[in-house]
């Protein structure tokens, strides 16, 4: 009878002493970590919805997250922000050739003006064969600075990125010359006359 006693009286006497020696925490945290602050457990609990209860629910959702993801991208598209950019213009090789491509004139980027002008000339009976001899410079002009800006674009690239991937690098450079510069997504980052990044 005593000794079962002393026996319990050493169990929780060992007990309290182990709890002692452990540092107090928050019976509400898990183990090891501190309570979150209130802010951190709503951004968590936003983050991990609860599935969506029907279709429609479903789809509003999906159309909500499609939006967002599409204002990244647009927003990414005007300030040159890798992380959202589309799949096409991402990495280092695609970068380079949209600075490269920046930095300097090309006849392309004065394609469509140019095209209109001979439009209109074409339309004026006197000056339909100035026209017409106006269109062939402007189509070899196009067609020369193509070839040397390719030519010059992949030593480079060849130079700057040698264990990378330059599959299809020329065409988007090519691509972008043909836009006008401030219609050029994404936005140009550095002037004419730089050096590219």
């Amino acid at each position: 009878m005593f000794r079962s006693r002393a026996k319990e009286d050493a169990k929780t006497d060992a007990a309290s002493e182990q709890a002692e020696s452990r540092p107090l925490r928050d019976p509400q945290a898990p183990k090891g970590r501190p309570t979150p602050k209130r802010s951190e457990a709503e951004a968590l609990r936003k983050a991990v919805a609860k599935p969506a209860t029907s279709r429609k629910e479903a789809a509003q959702r999906a159309k909500k997250a499609r939006r967002e993801a599409l204002d990244k991208q647009r927003q990414a598209l005007l300030t040159g922000d890798e992380r959202h950019l589309p799949a096409r213009d991402r990495g280092p090789v695609r970068r380079y050739a949209r600075d490269f491509v920046d930095s300097g004139w090309h006849v392309a980027e004065f394609f469509l003006p140019i095209a209109v002008l001979i439009l209109v000339m074409s339309m004026i009976p006197a000056t339909t064969s100035i026209a017409l001899l106006l269109w062939m410079f402007v189509i070899l002009g196009i067609v020369l600075d193509s070839i040397l800006m390719t030519r010059r674009l992949k030593k480079r690239l060849k130079e700057r990125f040698p264990d990378e991937s330059l599959r299809g690098s020329s065409a988007y450079a090519l691509m972008r010359t043909l836009q006008m510069r401030r219609m050029r997504l994404p936005k140009p980052q550095i002037k004419r006359g730089e050096q590219p990044r």
